[in-house]
C-alpha cells in the first residue's frame, strides 16, 4: 500500500510541475501540491509542528512542510542542486514522527523526476 501512495503523491507532484515548471518559491509548490492532493483525494496535513526531543528536553518549533497518508514526510525544495542537508533534514524528521518514509521533492529542476529522492528507515 506505501507503494501506491508515494506512487500517487509522485504523481501529484509531477502534475503541479508541468504545470507550473520550475523556478517558483517553494511556498507556491506547496500551495499547488495541497490543491493537487484535494483534487486527487490525498488526505495530508499541512506544516506539521513535531517536537525534537533532547536528552529529557523538548524542544518546539520544527515544521514539516506535508504528511500525507499519514505515512509520508514530503519535504518540498525549489533549488538548482540539493544540499547534503536536505536529506539530513528528513532524516530529523522521520526520526522526530517515527515514521519510516519521506519523498525530498525539487521542483527547482527542469525535469521533476531528476528532483525526487525517496527516503526510508
Amino acid at each position: 500500500m506505501a507503494d501506491d501512495h508515494t506512487k500517487r503523491i509522485i504523481g501529484a507532484a509531477i502534475e503541479v510541475h508541468r504545470i507550473l515548471g520550475p523556478g517558483l518559491l517553494e511556498t507556491i509548490y506547496e500551495e499547488a501540491l495541497c490543491h493537487e492532493f484535494d483534487l486527487c483525494g490525498i488526505p495530508y496535513r499541512r506544516q506539521v509542528v513535531v517536537d525534537v526531543r533532547y536528552k529529557d528536553k523538548i524542544i518546539h518549533g520544527q515544521r514539516i512542510d506535508l504528511i500525507a497518508f499519514e505515512e509520508v514526510v514530503i519535504e518540498i525544495k525549489s533549488v538548482r542542486t540539493l544540499p547534503d542537508t536536505a536529506t539530513a533534514q528528513v532524516l530529523s524528521y522521520l526520526k522526530a514522527t517515527n515514521l519510516r518514509r519521506a519523498l525530498l521533492i525539487n521542483f527547482g529542476v527542469y525535469r521533476l523526476s531528476n528532483g525526487i529522492k525517496r527516503i526510508s528507515l
